[in-house]
């Protein structure tokens, strides 16, 4: 009888280090699993960003009465005043400008109105900006609503969210 218990006793002695060595690669393999999880990005899509976007301006549009035209880039504007010049611009033209932006939810993220005028090169902005100041000349005033596609894309900056669509209003006070 003392020999079954003793054999009882190796053998659970195996059947317990057995379990813990298993669990333990269990483990392992769990922490690694989800290492490797937590550091995976989903790649972004620029073509899916940009529908969704669409709606979302389509529906800010519509629900504050605004009138404006779609750009092929995906851009909307609205010129409300064209300025006078025939500058051709490219991307080392330096323009001088007053601006306000605003998310949709009408959260203010930037503003140099009651501050002094902002100068860029053209080549410096978002490509919303790259397409929509050449739509009007020194003087002129443009409302441009911008696709996060052409904005910050899927990163955020500043106060402004990643896949954020932005509503500038810009007085472009001069251009060189």
């Amino acid at each position: 009888m003392l020999k079954l218990v003793k054999n009882c006793q190796v053998y659970n002695k195996r059947l317990f280090l057995c379990i813990m060595v298993k669990s333990r690669i269990l483990l392992v393999f769990f922490l690694v699993t989800m290492a490797l999880a937590g550091c995976k990005k989903d790649k972004y899509d620029a073509d899916k960003q940009m529908a969704i976007d669409d709606a979302l301006i389509v529906n800010y549009l519509a629900k504050n009465n605004i009138v404006a035209v779609k750009h092929s880039s995906g851009i909307y504007y609205e010129i409300i005043k064209p300025g006078s010049g025939s500058i051709v611009y490219n991307s080392t033209t330096k323009i001088t400008a007053d601006y306000t932006g605003v998310l949709l939810d009408g959260t203010v993220f930037d503003s140099t109105y009651g501050k002094s005028p902002a100068t860029f090169t053209l080549g410096g902005v978002v490509a919303g900006w790259q397409v929509g100041i050449p739509l009007i000349q020194k003087g002129g005033e443009i409302r441009l609503i911008i696709p996060s596609v052409l904005a910050y894309q899927n990163t955020s900056s500043g106060a402004v969210p990643a896949n954020a669509v932005l509503d500038f209003k810009i007085q472009l006070v001069n251009v060189q």
